[in-house]
């Protein structure tokens, strides 16, 4: 059960532009609700505030705080959760150490983060540190399947208002790129379990037997994949890639997501550092290592680190002009694809590439074809089949598109997002097993140093859930319904032996398809283009993949997203879109005082979380609320009241004026709670009359530079004073 005094509303306290977004829609939302007897409290899932609360040994007790992660993730279990969860950082190692750096610059005596922890004071405390990095917070959070649409008044405004499309030609020289062996596609097995099970993973080695893992406990019915990547394929793959590219006059890219899948992905990234840079590292391999530098950290921290190094900065200027021109993050910076393995996150960098016509930003300035390198296949042939199909039939038209929804399994942990305890770089040759408690091999590699063994899993009750939930949509909608599954593939063909019974029982498998990735983004992208709707019923990462996809191909973005988790145990968890937390957003706001964060996310969840509060608690008044969101949400779109890009034009604080005017105009227009309307008559009027002010005093504040007094953990007070300049908004909403 959750605490008494649990608020009726948890809202996330996060990380960059959504958290000082926060500081000037929270306080709007407070006194909204207040009327209502709901309550809004928070919770902090920051990076800063994860870090600060796994060393309470090393604060004062002034600088301490609550483990709230960990109080959300029983919460989630419960029936009386309502959470709405803003984007959070999922740290790379260097996000992580510029946290600790900056923490400890505000008198935090924290221990630097180990890179090679010798002692086993160090090791332990790396081990605490890796605990935060990754996705850390959402396996935590996500006791439930995920339901993520367009809201129908955000597809109405894209379809209405078209956004810009790059132009595809058939002749496009980009391509995308995988491996076509000695990949996690290619070595998968999985089993099913048919009883409770704990397991140990073992290495092997003609020197013995080495535990890499002991105690994995699995719920019957757990389906148990096990893959590996072989490090030398990997290599000759970057190898040829980099050269196939400067043959064909493209730009050199790879995708990854090394904030998620923390161990595997940012080895990956390390793997194309060193292949990138080969010659330098066959010369001077000792030297770098001396220096300290560590390929998975990225280019940018190898520079830092021998900038000073004359002849191994002439090593690395002669093989830079050897090599193809580089897909850029910041042409302008010099910021290369390289630089930081949290730089160019797969799920939003496709998309963007896809959605500009298949270019992506070279290193001078201009827009060119680009290698989109992902090394495994799992995932890959998404991307290219998106990229073939628009060279075939040109872009997207967004003013006649259909939509895409996704029911994703993600529940307890599901899959590759939860594999970050049982996946580990290899350290010799030998054979990889996993085995039972009663001595049986479940599952068996034979592997070489160097290789990444993973192991991942899914559990039985959310396999269910989640196709209970899209049988639930598609009766909902009569939408097309495709299961996403490759017959193929092992872990897909388990999946595949629970669904179809599920379906046939309920007596709905002719309202489903099952398709391979491939063939299910052509079918997709065929529907959509034809003005009609479907649903991708899909895994965790694919899940999280096509929520980027389609919507930034259909809205221009995914911040705006509709995300609903529904809780196994009847609660409900509401996501603010997957937008990620934006840090070019901050930095323009440090530059010039403007936000261009667009908090539509936050507005349409918070009309999810109103109406479910008032179905879960009866409270009458909270569906008013829920509904009148509704309405102000339309309203920002109707007039246009978004954030502009630019500085001196209207920007996030602005946007929340507005939802504000047109959330008390709806409240006082009502006619289902005369209590409400009269409480909120006086406001939307103070608030019309003084529209004019306001604005006024929000573009005043532009233009200058805007001190937050932190980055990772800025101060209250001055993120308060620069989000909230309007001392006529602030006296009417207090």
């Amino acid at each position: 059960m959750a605490p008494s005094n649990t608020p009726d509303i948890v809202y996330t306290k996060v990380d960059e532009a959504p958290e000082l977004a926060s500081a000037s829609l929270l306080p709007i939302i407070r006194a909204f609700a207040a009327p209502a007897g709901v309550t809004i409290g928070t919770k902090d899932i920051s990076l800063a505030g994860r870090i600060i609360a796994t060393f309470p040994e090393v604060l004062t007790e002034a600088q301490q705080q609550t483990d709230d992660l960990a109080v959300l993730g029983e919460l989630v279990k419960t029936p009386e959760a309502n959470v709405i969860k803003l984007p959070n950082i999922s740290a790379s190692v260097p996000q992580l150490v510029a946290a600790i750096k900056e923490l400890q610059s505000q008198g935090y005596a924290l221990p630097d983060y180990p890179y090679t922890p010798e002692t086993d004071e160090e090791k332990a405390i790396q081990a605490k540190y890796d605990g935060i990095k990754g996705s850390a917070v959402n396996p935590v959070l996500r006791e439930g399947n995920s339901d993520r649409r367009a809201a129908v008044a955000v597809k109405n405004y894209a379809m209405s208002h078209p956004h810009r499309m790059g132009e595809w030609t058939a002749d496009s020289k980009t391509r995308v790129s995988a491996m076509s062996g000695g990949d996690f596609f290619s070595n998968e097995v999985s089993a099913t379990l048919a009883a409770a099970a704990k397991a140990k993973i073992v290495l092997e080695t003609a020197a013995g037997e080495t535990v890499l893992k002991e105690g994995v406990s699995y719920p019957a019915g757990t389906v148990v994949d096990a893959t590996f990547m072989s490090a030398k394929a990997l290599d000759a793959f970057l190898t040829e890639e980099i050269a196939k590219t400067k043959e064909e006059g493209t730009l050199f890219s790879i995708h990854m997501k090394a904030t998620m899948m923390k161990v595997s992905d940012p080895i990956i990234f390390g793997h194309a550092v060193k292949a990138w840079l080969a010659p330098v590292f066959e010369a001077f391999g000792d030297k770098l290592a001396a220096l300290g530098v560590n390929p998975n950290s990225g280019l940018g921290d190898l520079l830092a680190r021998v900038k000073d190094d004359a002849e191994i900065m002439a090593a690395i200027d002669a093989c830079t002009a050897e090599r193809p021109p580089m897909y850029m993050v910041n042409s302008d910076k010099g910021i290369t694809n390289l630089h930081v393995p949290s730089d160019v996150i797969i799920d939003a960098s496709m998309p963007a590439l896809i959605r500009a016509g298949g270019k992506g930003w070279g290193p001078d300035g201009k827009e060119a074809d680009t290698n989109c390198v992902i090394p495994d296949n799992s995932y890959a042939p998404v991307y290219d089949a998106s990229v073939e199909f628009f060279k075939a039939n040109g872009k997207l038209n967004p003013a006649t598109a259909g939509t895409v929804q996704n029911i994703g399994l993600m529940a307890q942990k599901a899959e590759e997002y939860g594999s970050h305890p049982t996946t580990f770089e290899i350290p010799a040759d030998g054979t990889v097993k996993m085995i039972l408690e009663d001595g049986t091999v479940l599952h068996s590699h034979a592997v070489e140093a160097g290789d990444i063994w993973r192991s991942a899993s899914a559990r039985k009750a959310p396999i269910e859930d989640w196709v209970n939930l899209a049988i639930e949509r598609q009766a909902d909608t009569g939408y097309r319904a495709i299961f996403w599954l490759d017959e193929a593939r092992a872990h897909d063909a388990e999946l595949i032996k629970m669904v179809k019974p599920i379906l046939e029982a309920k007596g709905v498998a002719d309202k489903f398809e099952i398709m391979a990735p491939r063939e299910a983004t052509i079918a997709s992208l065929e529907t959509i283009t034809k003005g009609e709707n479907t649903i991708a019923i899909t895994g965790n990462v694919l899940r999280d993949y096509l929520t980027d996809l389609f919507p930034i191909l259909e809205l221009a973005t995914s911040a705006k997203m509709l995300s609903i988790v529904k809780l196994m145990q009847g609660g409900g968890l509401f996501e603010t879109g997957a937008g990620g937390s934006a840090p070019k957003h901050v930095q323009q706001l440090v530059e010039e005082n403007h936000l261009r964060w667009d908090s539509l996310g936050e507005f349409c969840a918070l009309g999810e979380s109103f109406r479910f509060l008032a179905s879960a608690k009866g409270n009458a008044k909270a569906k008013v609320l829920g509904a009148a969101v509704d309405v102000a949400t339309q309203g920002i779109l109707d007039n246009d009241k978004s954030p502009s890009r630019k500085v001196g034009e209207p920007d996030n604080r602005d946007s929340h004026f507005y939802f504000a005017m047109y959330w008390a105009k709806a409240l006082a227009e009502q006619s289902d709670d005369a209590e409400l309307a009269a409480h909120f008559a006086p406001i939307a009027k103070a608030l019309a009359d003084n529209e004019a002010t306001i604005v006024a005093e929000f573009k005043a504040v532009q233009g200058k530079p805007a001190d937050l007094g932190g980055y990772y953990h800025a101060d209250p007070a001055k993120v308060t004073a620069v989000m909230r300049p309007s001392a006529t908004l602030n006296g009417i909403i207090g």
